[in-house]
């Protein structure tokens, strides 16, 4: 297995909200596996023959029985507006646990203001509000898994 075909791999992993993945190829098992994710039963196997067409293409099917519940929505009055989660990870109201959080309800957000980090395959990324307006609800727990679209603030645009 090749670097390209790994990356093939994370890349479904992403796409389908896959925690772990174990493949067989050629009598030799890869085990991908996110880090601090829990799974909840056995991860699929996807067996890899040499010379196969796109042998890629089965995960996706195999994916959709360890799909998560979509989030409830959240309460939403007619001033505000929901932010979502850009992307799948995992969610961080502070660059570090000593530090304060970007946001609180309240606090008053530009489109360029920091509102959280989301941490996915080790790499925090920041996520901007991208509104200008007041942060009046926090949706999210701090170090929660998140998905994406997922909403995260109630924000009253100004």
């Amino acid at each position: 297995m090749d670097v390209r075909e790994i990356k093939k791999l994370i890349t479904l992993m992403n796409e389908n909200g896959l925690a772990r993945l174990e493949v067989e190829e050629e009598g030799k098992r890869y085990l991908l596996e996110k880090a601090g994710a829990t799974q909840v039963g056995p991860a699929p196997l996807v067996h890899l023959h040499p010379g196969a067409p796109a042998p890629l293409a089965p995960v996706g099917a195999l994916a959709a029985p360890t799909a998560a519940p979509p989030a409830p929505e959240p309460p939403k009055t007619e001033d505000t507006i929901t932010f979502n989660s850009p992307l799948v990870g995992t969610f961080f109201r502070a660059a570090s646990p000593e530090l304060e959080v970007f946001v609180q309800p309240g606090d008053r957000v530009a489109p360029d203001s920091v509102v959280c980090l989301i941490e996915a395959m080790k790499v925090f990324n920041e996520v901007k509000a991208e509104v200008s307006g007041t942060i009046v609800e926090v949706l999210a727990e701090n170090g929660e898994a998140v998905e994406y679209n997922q909403p995260l603030f109630l924000i009253k645009p100004s």
